[in-house]
Parts: C-alpha cells; sequence; structure tokens
C-alpha cells in the first residue's frame, strides 16, 4: 500500500510540474503546433513510464539531469512577429475595445480609447491600415446616431458619458477630415473596400531556433541597415519612431502643440525634435509655425523646470530663433502672424497663397517679444546684483533693446493690414521707453548706436519723426509724443511719467514739475494699477531729488516728504519687502509683491534719498524750533516727524561720539547749526560720503555751504531777536560771510511773512527790532493748556466714531453739521483755543505767523 501511495503521488507530481512548464512556455510567446504537443506530451509519459520501473522509493522524485536546459529550449520553436504586426494587433485590441463599449453605449471608455488609438497611429508607418479607416467612419456614425437620440428624446446622459461623448463628438470630425477620402471610398463600398486589403502570408514553417550569439548578430545587422522590411525602425525617447520630413513638420508640430501643459513631457526632446524639423523645412509657412513653438516651447522648460528663471544659454537661444522668425516674416510678406487668425487644421498639405493676397497665422510676435523682456526681467530681479553673474545676464539687454525695435518697425509697416496694429504698437513702443528713462543721456546714446548695427536705419518711423541723430532727449519726447497721440489711459499716464522722470534726471526741474502738476495724476493715480502706482513713487522722488540738487530745499523736503516721511520706501519704490514680525500678509500676496520688484540697476539708492530728505528737514527745522522756542502758541508746528523723532532719540542719549553713518552726520549737522556754529555744520554735512554718488558731488557740496549760511541767520535772528534793539547788516555780513543785499533780502522776506518783528534802517544800514509784549507764566500755561484741551477732545471725538460705528456720523447728518457731537462745524484748520496752520500753506523754516484767537487776544 505504501509503495502504490508514494507511486501515485510521483506520477500525479511528474504530470503537474509539465502542466507548469506548459504555463510558463504558453506565457514568454511561445508558440507550438498541436501535433507536436501531443506527440511530446506522447514521448514524455513513455520516458515517464520506463524511468519510474527503473527507480523505486524517494529516487522516483530526483530531477533527471540527462535531459539539459538547450536541448529544450532546441526542441521549442519561437515565432518573432515585426514591429509593424505588433502595431496592429493593437489597433485592432483598441477598436474592439471601442466595439464592446458602443454596445452598452459607454462614451467614457470610447472617448478614452478613440484618444489611445490616436496615439497608436503615431507609431504606425507606411499607409493608412483600412481596419482604422473603418473603426474611425463607424465611429463617427454612431456618434451622429446617438446625438439624434438624444435630440428626439431629450434624455440626458450622466456626467462621465456627456463628458465622453461630447469630447469624442468634437474630436471625430477634426481627426476624419485627416482621412475623408479614404472614409469616402469605405462608406461607398465597405466589402470592397476591406477585400483590397492585402492577404496576410501564411506563417512559415518554424525554423530551428537560432542561438544567443546569432540572435544578437542579426539584430545589429538589421538596426545598421536602417531598413524596416524586418519591422526595424530608428525610435526615439517614448518609442516614436523619429522621421522628419518636409510633409511631416506639421503633425510633429501639432502633437508638440497637444502636448503642452501635459506632465512627464519632455520638454529639451521637443526642442530638439524641431531643431531637426526646422533643417528640413522647405518652406517659410513651415519655417514660421516652427519657430513660433520652438519659442514658445523654450519658455515652458522653463516652467516646468526646478529653475526660478530662464537660463542665459535659453534666454539667447530664443533671442535668437525670435530674430530669425523676424527675418522670416520680413522676407515674406505674404504670411502675417495675427492674433485673431484661425488655425490651419489640414496637417496633410501646406496652404498655397496666391499673389497679392495675406494669410494670417494664428499667433503673435508681440507676446513672444513681451515674454522675452519678461524673461530677462524676472532673471535680473532673481540674481544676486553683487555677482558678475549679473554683469553678463545685464549685457542682453541691448539684444533685448535691439529686438524691441525691430518688432516695432515691422509691426509699423502691417500697421493697416492688421486689426489690432495700433493696439500692438502702443505695447511696443512702451516697451521702448521702459527701457531707456531711467538711464543717462550718455548710456542711451551707446544703446543707440549698438541698435543701429543691429536694425536697418533706412526705414523711417512715425515713433521718432522728430528725433534727431544724437540727441538723446529729442528721441524720448518724440516716443513719448507719439504714445500721447495715439494712446490713453494707462500706457498715456506711463508715458507722462517716463517723460517726466527723464527730465527730472536730467535736471530739468521746472519742467518736470509742470508737466506734473498739468498731467493731474496726484488726483488719480489711485486708480491705476500697482506698478503705475510704483512708477509714480519713483518719478516724485526723481523730482524731489533734481529739486535738491537744484538748491530749492523747501520743494525737496515737501516732494519727498510723503514717500521718506512713511518709514516704508522700499515697498513703494519696489526694491525689498519688508518683513514684519506680526505681519498678515498671504503667500499669494507676497509672491505678488516679490514679481513686482524691480532689477537692480534700476534701483534709486535709498540711503542718498534718506540723506537727502533729512539734510532738507534739518535745514527747515532748526530755524522753526528755534522761531517757536520763545512763541508757546507755535509749538505744534512741525515739518518732519521723522526728523524730529530721530534728533530727540539722539539729544538722550548720554554720550554721543563723532558721526559714524549718514543719520549720525546730518544729526550732527543740525545740532551745530542749532548752536549757531554754521561753520562746524557746513563741513559736518559736507564730510558726509554719500554726496559722492551725485553727479557733480563738490556743486551740491557747495550749494550746502551757502544753504548752511543763510539758515544759520535766520537761526540767529529767531534766536537772538528778543535781546536785540538795533542789530548792523554789515555786522551779520561779517559774521556769515554773506553780502549784505544777500541778508537784505533774506531778512525783508522773513518781516513780509510776519515772522520776525523788525524794520529795515537803510540809512543807518541796521534792523530795527519791535519789542511785543512778552506772555507770562501764566498766559503761556493758559495757552499750553488749550491745545492740549483741543488734542484731547479730537481724541475723544475719535473713539467714539469709532466704538459707536459710525452714529456720530448719523447723528450729523440727521441735526446738522454744527449740531454738538459733530465735527462739521469747525475746520481743520479753525476751532478752540489753539491755531491750526493747513498742510498746504507752510512756508519755509517755519514762515507763518500767528498765534490763535487766544493768542491773539492776549497780545492785543
Amino acid at each position: 500500500m505504501a509503495s502504490r501511495f508514494f507511486y501515485g503521488s510521483g506520477s500525479d507530481s511528474d504530470s503537474s510540474s509539465d502542466e507548469e512548464e506548459e504555463v510558463y512556455r504558453s506565457g514568454s510567446g511561445s508558440e507550438e503546433d498541436s501535433d507536436q504537443d501531443d506527440s511530446d506530451s506522447g514521448s514524455s509519459s513513455d520516458s515517464d513510464e520506463e524511468g519510474e520501473e527503473g527507480r523505486t522509493g524517494a529516487s522516483k522524485f530526483l530531477h533527471d539531469d540527462s535531459e539539459s536546459e538547450e536541448s529544450e529550449e532546441e526542441e521549442k520553436v519561437t515565432i518573432v512577429k515585426s514591429a509593424k504586426d505588433k502595431r496592429l494587433e493593437g489597433l485592432e485590441s483598441t477598436i474592439r475595445l471601442i466595439d464592446n463599449a458602443e454596445k452598452i453605449n459607454d462614451w467614457a471608455v470610447i472617448a478614452t480609447e478613440f484618444d489611445n488609438l490616436n496615439r497608436q497611429m503615431l507609431k504606425v508607418t507606411g499607409p493608412t491600415p483600412k481596419v482604422y479607416i473603418q473603426a474611425v467612419a463607424e465611429l463617427e456614425d454612431f456618434t451622429n446616431e446617438t446625438a439624434s437620440k438624444q435630440k428626439a428624446s431629450n434624455k440626458k446622459m450622466n456626467a462621465s458619458n456627456s463628458k465622453g461623448f461630447n469630447a469624442v463628438k468634437q474630436k471625430i470630425k477634426k481627426n476624419n477630415k485627416e482621412y475623408a477620402t479614404l472614409v469616402e471610398k469605405y462608406r461607398a463600398g465597405k466589402e470592397a473596400f476591406m477585400a483590397d486589403e492585402v492577404e496576410e502570408k501564411p506563417a512559415p514553417a518554424p525554423a530551428p531556433k537560432p542561438t544567443k550569439v546569432e540572435r544578437i548578430e542579426n539584430f545589429a545587422a538589421a538596426v545598421a541597415a536602417g531598413g524596416e522590411d524586418d519591422g526595424f525602425a530608428t525610435v526615439g525617447r517614448g518609442g516614436k519612431t523619429l522621421q522628419y520630413t518636409p510633409e511631416s513638420i506639421l503633425k510633429h508640430l501639432r502633437v508638440i502643440v497637444e502636448s503642452r501643459g501635459k506632465k512627464n513631457t519632455d520638454r529639451a526632446d521637443q526642442i530638439r525634435t524641431m531643431q531637426k524639423l526646422l533643417e528640413v523645412a522647405t518652406t517659410p509657412y513651415q519655417r514660421i509655425r516652427t519657430y513660433m513653438t520652438l519659442i514658445s516651447t523654450r519658455f515652458d522648460l522653463t516652467a516646468t523646470s526646478t529653475a526660478t528663471y530662464m537660463s542665459s544659454e535659453q534666454w539667447q537661444a530664443a533671442n535668437e530663433e525670435y530674430s530669425a522668425l523676424l527675418s522670416v516674416l520680413e522676407e515674406n510678406r505674404q504670411f502675417l502672424v495675427s492674433e485673431a487668425a484661425d488655425e490651419w487644421e489640414d496637417d496633410e498639405k501646406q496652404p498655397t497663397v496666391a499673389e497679392g493676397e495675406t494669410f494670417f497665422i494664428p499667433g503673435s510676435v508681440v507676446s513672444l517679444v513681451e515674454h522675452l523682456d519678461d524673461s530677462l526681467t524676472k532673471g535680473l530681479r532673481e540674481i544676486d546684483p553683487h555677482t558678475s553673474e549679473y554683469i553678463e545676464r545685464l549685457t542682453d539687454e541691448q539684444a533685448l533693446y535691439s529686438s524691441l525695435v525691430r518688432s516695432q518697425l515691422y509691426v509699423e509697416s502691417l500697421k493697416g493690414a492688421d486689426k489690432n496694429g495700433q493696439d500692438s504698437m502702443n505695447r511696443l513702443v512702451i516697451r521702448r521707453l521702459e527701457h531707456i528713462y531711467f538711464k543717462p543721456a550718455n548710456v542711451i546714446a551707446i544703446v543707440e548706436q549698438a541698435k543701429d548695427k543691429a536694425v536697418l536705419t533706412n526705414i523711417e518711423s512715425a515713433v521718432t519723426a522728430t528725433y534727431k541723430s544724437g540727441d538723446v532727449q529729442s528721441l524720448v519726447a518724440s516716443i513719448c509724443n507719439y504714445m500721447f497721440e495715439h494712446s490713453d489711459g494707462i500706457p498715456r499716464a506711463r508715458a507722462m511719467l517716463c517723460q517726466i522722470y527723464f527730465l527730472a534726471l536730467h535736471d530739468h526741474y521746472y519742467k518736470s514739475r509742470d508737466l506734473m502738476l498739468m498731467s493731474h495724476l496726484t488726483e488719480n493715480i489711485a486708480t491705476f494699477d500697482v506698478s503705475t502706482q510704483i512708477l509714480f513713487n519713483r518719478t516724485l522722488v526723481q523730482i524731489g531729488l533734481c529739486a535738491f540738487r537744484a538748491g530749492l530745499i523747501y520743494e525737496a523736503q515737501n516732494t519727498l516728504g510723503e514717500i521718506c516721511g512713511s518709514g516704508r520706501q522700499k515697498e513703494l519704490l519696489a526694491q525689498g519687502i519688508i518683513m514684519q514680525r506680526y505681519s498678515t500678509v498671504s503667500p499669494e500676496q507676497e509672491r505678488l509683491e516679490r514679481q513686482r520688484q524691480l532689477p537692480f540697476h534700476m534701483h534709486i539708492n535709498l540711503e542718498l534719498l534718506e540723506c537727502v530728505y533729512l539734510t532738507s528737514s534739518a535745514l527747515l527745522e532748526v530755524p522753526l524750533m528755534a522761531q517757536t522756542s520763545s512763541a508757546p502758541e507755535l509749538r505744534r508746528r512741525m515739518i518732519s516727524k521723522t526728523f524730529r523723532r530721530m534728533l530727540d532719540y539722539n539729544e538722550r542719549q548720554v554720550f554721543t561720539g563723532p558721526p559714524e553713518n549718514t543719520r549720525d552726520g546730518v544729526i550732527a549737522g543740525a545740532k551745530a547749526l542749532a548752536a549757531g556754529d554754521w561753520k562746524l555744520s557746513a563741513s559736518t554735512f559736507a564730510a558726509i560720503k554719500i554726496w559722492d554718488l551725485m553727479p557733480q558731488p563738490e556743486l551740491i557740496k557747495a550749494m550746502l555751504s551757502r544753504q548752511t549760511q543763510e539758515e544759520g541767520l535766520r537761526t540767529y535772528l529767531f534766536t537772538y531777536a528778543p535781546y536785540y534793539d538795533s542789530l548792523s547788516i554789515s555786522s551779520l555780513a561779517t559774521m556769515f560771510e554773506l553780502e549784505p543785499k544777500k541778508i537784505i533780502s533774506i531778512i525783508s522776506r522773513m518781516i513780509s511773512h510776519e515772522e520776525l518783528a523788525a524794520a529795515l534802517d537803510q540809512v543807518n544800514d541796521a534792523i530795527i527790532f519791535r519789542k511785543g509784549v512778552e506772555l507770562s507764566r501764566l498766559q503761556s500755561q493758559i495757552v499750553t493748556l488749550a491745545d492740549k484741551s483741543t488734542n484731547l477732545l479730537e481724541s475723544n471725538e475719535k473713539t467714539l466714531e469709532q466704538r459707536t460705528q459710525g452714529m456720530a456720523n448719523a447723528f450729523q447728518r440727521e441735526h446738522g453739521p454744527g449740531a454738538r457731537g459733530g465735527r462739521g462745524g469747525r475746520g481743520r484748520g479753525g476751532g478752540r483755543g489753539g491755531a491750526r496752520i493747513p498742510q498746504g500753506d507752510r512756508r519755509p523754516g517755519g514762515q507763518q505767523f500767528g498765534g490763535g484767537a487766544l493768542g491773539a487776544a492776549i497780545k492785543a
């Protein structure tokens, strides 16, 4: 019994192992004839029986080493299918899936498999398979039939089916246009069309399987020969056959365009593909389409990579390709790139343009050059400006400027043929202006000379109609005048601001100021976009710097006060982001802020700006403090809170050493001026090193010395007027080293502005001071109490309005502006107790005399 049990189990195990071997063989792709299988199984069973008769016990389960693996491989015959047959099998399998989905109206599967079918067709070489023509023709008929049924029954599909049905409906017509002739032939006679299919040859008799070395040698020979007779073809990444011919250019471009935005797309491989397409392109239309797609793909390469900006090599390549595109368009005027053009859908044939006609190609030359500009600006913004890489990248701006001017000339020549020609011109002209408005005249002249070498100069342009060769100011004026005539809104406002900035940069203060006042931009700048507001702030700062260089201290301080007094110069000028500790800025807002930042070469030196503002404030505040020291009713007047805070902080210090930075130098000069030592003050101001960054620093220092003399005289008179009955003008001239005529003019201005109670005695060449009634201690305290009471009343009213959420305003509207609790009965400058001096009526150094109603009564 035991032997029978082991014998039976042994036979079972042998048979199961044979069955497993058959499964693995069939899974590996080997195929054998059924007769051979039968004979093999019979012989194996005989050999098993014979072997088992000679074996006993456990020896029955031992492997027979007499049969080697090589002999088994020689007995099996593997049929190798060509790549063409495999592709056809893949097509047929996909078509079967579509047929099965049609039976159950599963449009989601139909849409997916239809896209898969078209992707498989891209790999098929040679004539179009007839099974594909049959499948797309029947799918179109089925789609039309379903659409008519839906219209008749008014039944709605579910969401997935509806989405798939709409996708197939849109794609099938467009797809069948490419095979219109074959589809019509199929519908004319389906059986005849399919009968013409070449019958497949019967498979050859299985030949002995070659050895591994022979298979490798045969494969290498087929690849070296490059022939497709044996099913071999050169393929690229992704398994796509690389065949570049003039007829297939549009198909390749179609595939590349449709893959934009998809994940796992190799943009670098697409760029190499289009470079090869340019080599085989024969017509201008092919080159234009290829160049436009290639440049766009280069921009996508940066968007999909880990780099935050476009590399210099990629940008230069894109700029060269853009120049080549412009050359093709300039040589072939019958082709015009327009945003409103329809896409050419027939990839099988090229468009033919008759003589005198214009063929429109969808796209935008202006958008490409704008993208080049934005990419360069982003690169300059991201690169560290203190490295050599920034300088090297900055040299690309010259090539970009030449491309902008060349694009402007091309668009201007076609302005009548394109509907959006004027809009495109405005976009290009404002870009050109924004590349030169902030540069000195000598730098612009160099840029224009380099541009003339790259661009034909014999073309007349309306943009530079009034430009005189070599005169940079006439160039900027001509460009701005063109924008004033042909644009409105934001482009016109930006052109105005650029011209004002340019004039202020070149020391034309009064022209820039008058243009700013006539433009009325100060009134409605809040309605413009953020970038225009930034340009407005930059222009305002440049006007203030221009006024300072011209010696107009009051105008400079008044212009710079709003920007520099806020403490947010970096943000307002788009030169940096101030990260606050408790900031509520969202990441999206922070990203937008960083995108608005200007490149380093466009920055205005913030340290120089602060020094100009503080110096102007010091020259105005020191005489004002001297004036208000003896007049308690004027103590509330203040010109610069920023300067006052710095001065108070410095005075609270126990020990103050020599000035170490710009702020310390300004404060030290102001304290010397307040002490009456104008010479020390002038030398302290002149010792500040930041003045060397301004053009002609010696003139700036001489102007500061002159201003310090004049303000020192005013400070002296304000401080010591109560102690003099008369004062000789000649002694003042000796003390402050000024001409007597200058001293007389300064004193006359102070008397006319009621800052100084005095009279000029021209006979004796002296100043006669009038003695007023001095306020007693009680009267001074009463005036101070009145001022504090007014402040307390205003703060209480503001707090009440905030807590009642506008109830005070509603009460005011109901009972009238003069009612108690409202603020309408008292203006900004008038009111109870103290004097209010309007901001717009301030004069230099506190040249406004007034003491309020109570002060006037006391003096009377």
